[in-house]
């Protein structure tokens, strides 16, 4: 059933050519609110993704939900002569294939901009485009290693600790995304595109955000701090008599009712950790102290007390109990989809609401080409052109 409102991206035709996560995940915000996003995939592309794995597994299935799926031989002259009719009327193009690849193919910016001046392009590649690494595939853990998340990450001389999500790859394609939109507003006013690129180094070192900025302008390098705040004390880990919470009241008005309502008033008075400097300085004290009253009790008691007296604490989840949360339930989240094959299931939603228009997922991953003929017949082919592009392999 049609939406009874158009969604906001709905005239938008997007051409996904990504592979692995970070491509698909800027497409997939693109085609979550309406897009009209049609993946172009080879025509062997039937089995197991390299990054995501089985086509019918939940990575895959919640990376490419609201596309449309076809099958296209670019290296083949017909393919590729398909793909630039596509290319005359699309607005975007996502890719993230590795630069001498996409020339190859002669769909390069330089490739589909003379056909589309109106056509947006936007590339995710390891290091960028050009420069010394240009060349050089990239993965997400390299970003994270080189990037100095992986420095920064992890207990105290622990050794370099890679975050437990691909954290570069998703911020690329978020990043991409958003470089799409900016794209697209300005295209409204000049009716030209752009080439819009990012990289996983970028992107990852962009995210290193106030750690960055400290070296920056202070010429201070971070290390690992595990589960403490790296600059704000106390915000950590603290134990329970059934597991662990988090607490964070580093601020002096926080640090002051944190005091009184653990039942320690005395430490606000205490002359090393009157600042926040101080704390830090004797960081292991404070966190030590903190914990030998916290260990006496429950999690939930603790969080009950602390929000009632406007102290931030949570608790520590397993991904089963996130799920579990009545205010992750609450935020829907967990998004119902109903599968021809796989049956119903949930996959994540958007993060992000626009008052008054749906989020649901409108259509299922499509099997690999489900939708080749559909598009093709849309760009006036004909039933016999399509058979005979599917006998000479370019389907």
């Amino acid at each position: 059933m049609a939406d009874p409102v158009p969604l906001p991206l709905a005239r938008l035709v997007v051409l996904d050519l990504t592979l692995a996560r970070a491509g698909p995940t800027c497409v997939r915000h693109l085609a979550d609110w309406g897009a009209d996003v049609i993946r172009i995939e080879p025509p062997d592309s039937v089995g197991i993704d390299d990054i995501a794995g089985d086509r019918d597994g939940p990575d895959f299935q919640n990376l490419h939900r609201n596309k449309r799926m076809m099958q296209l031989n670019l290296k083949s002259s017909d393919g590729l002569a398909a793909f630039m009719r596509l290319v005359a009327t699309a607005d975007v193009i996502v890719e993230n294939m590795r630069a001498a690849v996409k020339h190859r193919l002669g769909i390069a910016w330089d490739d589909v901009h003379a056909v589309n001046p109106r056509l947006v392009y936007a590339s995710i590649s390891g290091f960028g485009q050009d420069g010394p690494y240009g060349a050089r595939a990239g993965v997400d853990q390299i970003a994270q290693g080189m990037s100095g998340l992986m420095s920064i990450t992890g207990l105290p001389g622990q050794g370099p600790v890679r975050a437990g999500i691909p954290v570069a790859d998703l911020t690329a394609g978020n990043l991409l995304a958003l470089g799409v939109m900016v794209a697209l507003f300005e295209r409204e006013r000049t009716g030209l595109g752009r080439w819009v690129t990012t990289s996983l180094l970028e992107a990852q070192t962009f995210m290193l955000d106030f750690q960055a900025a400290r070296w920056l302008m202070r010429g201070e390098v971070a290390g690992q701090a595990g589960n403490d705040h790296p600059t704000g004390i106390p915000t950590g880990v603290f134990p329970t008599t059934d597991g662990h919470i988090n607490i964070a009241a580093s601020s002096a008005r926080l640090w002051t009712r944190f005091c009184k309502t653990i039942g320690h008033a005395e430490w606000i008075g205490r002359e090393a950790w009157r600042t926040q400097a101080g704390r830090s300085a004797d960081r292991a004290a404070v966190n030590a102290a903190i914990a030998e009253v916290t260990r006496t009790r429950p999690a939930a008691y603790w969080i009950e007390l602390f929000e009632r007296n406007g102290i931030p604490a949570g608790p520590i989840y397993s991904i089963d109990q996130v799920f579990a949360d009545p205010q992750v339930q609450h935020l829907g989240i967990a998004t119902p989809v109903e599968h021809p094959r796989l049956g119903r299931s949930s996959l994540v939603a958007s993060p992000l609401n626009l008052s008054s228009v749906s989020k649901a997922v409108r259509s299922p991953t499509p099997n690999a080409g489900e939708h080749t003929a559909e598009v093709l017949l849309g760009l006036g082919y004909t039933d016999a052109e399509v058979e005979a592009l599917r006998q000479n392999g370019a389907i």
